[in-house]
C-alpha cells in the first residue's frame, strides 16, 4: 500500500511515518502543507493520502481542502483525514465525495491495529468514521428524520455501518449471525429507497442518510 502523508508538525510526521511503516504501508512522500500534498499525489498516484485537517498557512482547513481537491482526480485516491478534534462540517464535506474516505481523531491512530484497519478499509472503497465523529454528526441530523421507518435494531446496524464496520464485525458486536445482519441491511436499503445499482454505493448512501449529510 503506497501512502502520501501530509502533516505540518515535523515530530508528528516522523512518528506517523514510523507508524505507517509498522502497519505495512510504504510512505512514498511526507509533506508539510496542502499544496505539497496535491503535488505529491498528482505525481505519485498513491493508494491513499493520510492528511491532517489543519496545516499552514492559516491552520484552519487547508488539509481538508487539499483532500477534497485530490478526490477530484481520476481515479481518486483513498483519503484518511486526521484531526485533533471532532469537526462535523469537515467530515460531512469529505463524505460527500463517496467511498474510500475516512475521518479519525489522532488519538485513535496511535493504536497500530486501528490505523491498519482504517487504511485497509478506505483503500478497499469503504468509509471509516471515528465513533465520536458519528455521534457528533448524528446529534446535528436534520429534524425531518428519514430514518423514522427503521426499527431500533436497524438503526443500530446502520450506526455501526457508519463507523465502517464490516458485516462480520457488526454481527459480532450485536451478537447475531452474519445472515441476520445481511437481512437488516437489505431492509435498511429498501426503507431508505436505495435500489441495487451497478456501482453498489448503497452502503455509502445509507451512511450519508444516517448522518444527515
Amino acid at each position: 500500500m503506497r501512502v502520501v502523508l501530509a502533516e505540518d508538525s515535523l515530530l508528528l510526521r516522523e512518528g506517523l511515518v514510523r507508524l505507517l511503516d509498522e502497519a505495512g504501508a510504504e510512505v512514498v512522500a511526507a509533506v508539510g502543507d496542502g499544496l505539497e500534498l496535491v503535488k505529491a499525489v498528482t505525481e505519485l498516484r498513491p493508494d491513499v493520502a493520510v492528511v491532517d485537517v489543519r496545516m499552514p498557512p492559516t491552520f484552519t482547513d487547508e488539509g481538508l481542502r487539499a483532500a477534497l481537491e485530490i478526490r477530484t482526480l481520476d481515479p481518486p485516491p483513498a483519503v484518511l483525514v486526521l484531526s485533533q478534534y471532532v469537526e462535523e462540517s469537515y467530515a460531512s464535506d469529505l463524505l460527500t465525495t463517496g467511498g474510500g474516505v475516512g475521518y479519525l481523531l489522532k488519538d485513535r491512530v496511535s493504536r497500530l491495529s486501528d490505523l491498519s484497519d482504517a487504511l485497509e478499509r478506505v483503500v478497499g472503497g469503504g468509509t471509516v468514521l471515528d465513533p465520536e465523529v458519528v455521534s457528533a454528526l448524528f446529534a446535528h441530523r436534520r429534524r425531518n428524520d428519514p430514518l423514522e421507518a427503521l426499527s431500533p435494531r436497524e438503526r443500530e446496524v446502520l450506526g455501526l455501518m457508519a463507523e465502517g464496520r464490516t458485516n462480520t464485525a457488526i454481527g459480532r458486536e450485536l451478537v447475531v449471525s452474519q445472515g441476520a445482519v445481511e437481512k437488516h441491511i437489505s431492509s435498511i436499503f429498501t426503507k431508505l429507497g436505495l435500489p441495487p445499482s451497478g456501482d453498489d454505493h448503497r452502503r455509502v448512501m445509507a451512511v450519508l442518510t444516517w448522518l444527515g449529510v
